[in-house]
């Protein structure tokens, strides 16, 4: 099984955080990206966030793409199947925002990477993952690129 994974930078966490990128692999390990232009009322800055993504909110007031067109380009992506995330609990308040202030229902669903991981995925996750890290070379905390390093290393980890 190849899971599709979604993985969410957001604003900070906590009260009035917000997704700022959204990215996502599918099974056939095509990637894809958004940049989420802050909606108005969306004020809340971490600098501590802005670090570890680096993503200024200037770059997304420039570059970012409305809500509306990031969930339906995403339901479009998506639809009708299963999605998974490492961080289900702040990923899926991030994206029901993202949908409630787009005025969209969401087309896909989100589950936690560990209803299907095997126990002994659990055991050697961790280890997994930092090879994958240090043999793809992929800059960590950005949307894409973590949901990559996800779905590699359940792959890996998986047999």
């Amino acid at each position: 099984m190849i899971p599709i994974v979604l993985d969410i930078e957001a604003s900070g966490f906590g009260a009035g955080s917000y997704p700022i990128e959204i990215g996502a692999v599918l099974r056939s390990g095509r990637s894809v990206s958004y940049l989420i232009r802050p909606e108005p009322e969306w004020l809340h800055w971490s600098p501590e966030g802005e670090a570890t993504h680096g993503i200024r909110r200037e770059q997304l007031e420039r570059e970012g793409l409305p809500v509306r067109y990031v969930a339906q380009a995403l339901n479009e992506l998506l639809k009708g199947e299963v999605v998974y995330t490492d961080a289900w609990g702040v990923d899926s308040s991030w994206l029901s925002l993202l949908y409630e202030h787009a005025g969209m229902n969401r087309a896909f669903r989100l589950e936690s990477l560990n209803q299907i991981m095997k126990e002994k995925q659990f055991d050697i996750w961790e280890e997994t993952k930092q090879q994958v890290i240090q043999e793809s070379n992929l800059h960590r905390h950005r949307a894409d690129t973590d949901a990559v390093i996800l779905q590699k290393t359940f792959l890996r980890s998986f047999w």
